[in-house]
């Protein structure tokens, strides 16, 4: 596909800003039957997405079929919690002439869509995190228009995507200009500069993220970008956990590593456990077992080479085996590759190793006692998720737990990262350098709210207010009225019955 020109962005852009007003206040009812109706076209379109797909992700057709199947489960969530409407925060303070320390006027509240966004698609999930992925279902959701930049390792699928897109949302009855796609490095970088974008998104490389972010934040007036730019997601195993479960520790942690060839924001990129347990014989077979793979491309194996060269070259680090990639076509071959530094090393050489290397590679780092653990966990700076294999009754469990949190946006205990469920408890992001904005999350019903903005309204007359605010309730929304919460009228109704 060719770059976007300026002439054609310019045109793309008018069209989401001429239909902002017109999408942002439509009932949500219309924005949900707007969504489940791209996710039924997607679905309708599956065998040909998927096979778009497999040619150029060169992702195995199962893996492409569940990922449509959630990205088709990611708008129908978004349109329920848009049916559900607490997203909107609507509230009504009536006027109080006794409200301490001076009479209260009336006002009510409620969220707004922020305007435009730019949406920056990834390249490791090319249905989930792409064209009709999280960002655009839930920015869509909000009452954004969406204007996606199309990554470069699955521009046919994209086009396709988008198409479908397009038309089940005219096909819905959406404004003209709610959603449109854009080609090329320039015409995403001149979209987060352009004042008609509001907000911008984005998922993949710490250095890419960054760089939109200057730009978003350099702009005359900024606006918020919320980047998800690569986490190492480290693992930290106690003594007593691993002699517990053995087994089945080693073998989740390699086959959570080099699942998907290592190519997920949550791969545990480190294994910190215990020295002289024997472990590294133990993952050594393990790891020597799996078979090679493609990568999602040539660019993405051949960054992901350098960065593995570079980390065997630190002076902490020492390999523990560096599995050759056979059998698969030249360029996007990648073999499982292990390598291991001490506590007391890694402690000296944070920074070259606390890298992300996205693929199939794991850093393993033993620890002595306690201490040393402890001093690892307080190295590191932000993450998407911490995770610990200890069991329910050691102090040392209680001693680390609150260090992973001040890292990490998700905890586990005694399981492993990859996979990110679509859900309300979900929190996919954290601290800096994980995200851009810790307050945030990509999957899940909050990352609604990263395109909202709260609007309050004083003494204005009921017939003015929007409809989530009108005394009648016109939406049925769950509203909190003078401090107490009121259910929606159905959600009243069966509590009832």
């Amino acid at each position: 596909m060719s770059d976007t020109t300026p002439q054609e962005l310019d045109t793309i852009l008018a069209a989401a800003a001429a239909a902002q007003d017109a999408w942002a206040t439509s009932p949500p009812a219309a924005r949900a039957a707007a969504l489940d109706e791209v996710a039924a076209a997607m679905g309708r379109e599956a065998d040909r997405l998927v096979a778009l797909a497999e040619e150029e992700s060169h992702l195995p057709e199962a893996r492409l079929r569940g990922e449509l199947t959630r990205t088709r489960f990611q708008l129908g969530h978004f349109a329920g919690i848009l049916r559900e409407g607490s997203f909107l925060d609507a509230t009504i303070d009536h006027a109080d002439p006794d409200w301490p320390p001076a009479p209260r006027p009336d006002l009510r509240l409620a969220q707004y869509g922020l305007g435009p966004v730019v949406v920056f698609a990834g390249g490791n999930f090319p249905f989930a995190f792409s064209v009709a992925g999280g960002d655009t279902a839930s920015a869509l959701a909000a009452g954004c228009p969406v204007v996606l930049k199309v990554h470069p390792g699955h521009p046919r699928l994209s086009a396709a995507t988008a198409e479908i897109v397009v038309a089940a949302l005219v096909e819905a009855g959406a404004p003209s200009g709610a959603f449109a796609v854009v080609y090329g490095e320039q015409a995403g970088r001149e979209a987060v500069v352009d004042p008609r974008v509001a907000a911008g998104s984005f998922t993949g490389s710490l250095g890419g993220g960054r760089a939109l972010f200057d730009l978003a934040s350099g702009r005359p007036s900024p606006i918020p970008f919320f980047a998800e730019m690569g986490s190492l997601n480290p693992v930290f195993v106690t003594s007593a956990a691993l002699e517990a479960d053995r087994d089945a520790l080693l073998d989740g942690f390699v086959g959570s590593f080099t699942l998907g060839v290592g190519q997920f924001c949550t791969k545990p990129g480190m294994l910190i456990a215990p020295a002289g347990s024997g472990i590294e014989d133990a993952l050594r077979a393990r790891v020597e077992a799996v078979a090679a793979a493609p990568m999602l491309s040539e660019g993405i194996a051949g960054r992901y080479g350098d960065t593995l060269t570079a980390l065997r070259a630190e002076p902490a680090s020492r390999d523990v085996v560096v599995a050759a990639a056979e059998g698969v076509p030249d360029g996007l071959a990648a073999g499982a590759t292990l390598i291991s530094a001490t506590a007391a090393d890694f402690l000296v050489d944070r920074d070259g190793l606390l890298v992300e290397c996205f693929g199939p590679a794991s850093v393993l780092v033993s620890y002595a006692d306690e201490e040393e653990l402890t001093a690892v966990a307080q190295a590191f700076d932000g993450q998407l998720t911490a995770t610990l294999h200890a069991l329910a009754d050691e102090p040392l469990a209680t001693r680390l737990l609150p260090l992973l949190r001040r890292i990490a946006g998700r905890v586990l205990f005694n399981d492993w990262p990859t996979g990110v469920a679509v859900t309300a408890a979900m929190q996919h992001g954290g601290p800096y350098p994980a995200t851009t904005a810790a307050s945030t999350t990509s999957v899940g019903d909050l990352a609604i709210r990263r395109f909202l903005r709260p609007v309050s309204y004083q003494g204005v007359p009921d017939p003015l207010l929007p409809p989530a605010l009108q005394d009648a309730n016109p939406w049925g929304l769950p509203r909190r009225v003078d401090g107490r919460l009121v259910p929606s009228p159905d959600q009243a109704e069966n509590e009832v019955t």
